[in-house]
């Protein structure tokens, strides 16, 4: 089942509900997958790998504002944003752990010979393609920063 149809199914099952931080998160997938239709001109389905970066955007945005309301002392604000991202998060695959992403990314820097920091943005791009919907590009870059100081 691709994204689009399974995003149909939960927002049935989140209107039955009543639940509205879901919907308001599901129908925010639907408007992106929508608009990323339109922005190539085709009617066609977008890539699995299209979706997963177009999910992590949308949990990225939801974070960020969140943390920004906390900032500000806006707790009633940030916990809608948190429980989309949440809502939001169940359709990207699931993502490693410190300690794999940390085995993974060793086992990276041996394959490329990766020596020192001078060689991140290399690595970086090579473990952005290979990790993506695994990692987020901000625990994979402090994981290759500790790895390479």
């Amino acid at each position: 089942m691709n994204l689009s149809k399974e995003v149909m199914t939960k927002m049935k099952e989140a209107m039955k509900a009543k639940d509205a931080v879901a919907l308001e998160a599901l129908r925010a997938i639907k408007s992106a997958i929508l608009l990323a239709q339109t922005e190539t001109g085709s009617k066609e389905e977008i890539s699995e790998e299209a979706e997963i970066k177009l999910l992590q955007k949308l949990v990225k945005q939801r974070k960020d504002s969140a943390a920004l309301y906390t900032e500000q002392g806006r707790e009633d604000l940030a916990e809608p944003e948190l429980a989309q991202a949440e809502v939001i998060s169940e359709f990207l695959p699931a993502q490693m752990t410190e300690e794999e992403l940390k085995a993974a990314l060793t086992k990276l820097i041996s394959e490329t010979g990766a020596s020192s920091i001078k060689d991140m943005g290399k690595l970086m791009g090579v473990a952005s393609k290979e990790f993506a919907g695994k990692a987020d590009g901000k625990a994979i870059s402090v994981v290759i920063k500790q790895l390479l100081s």
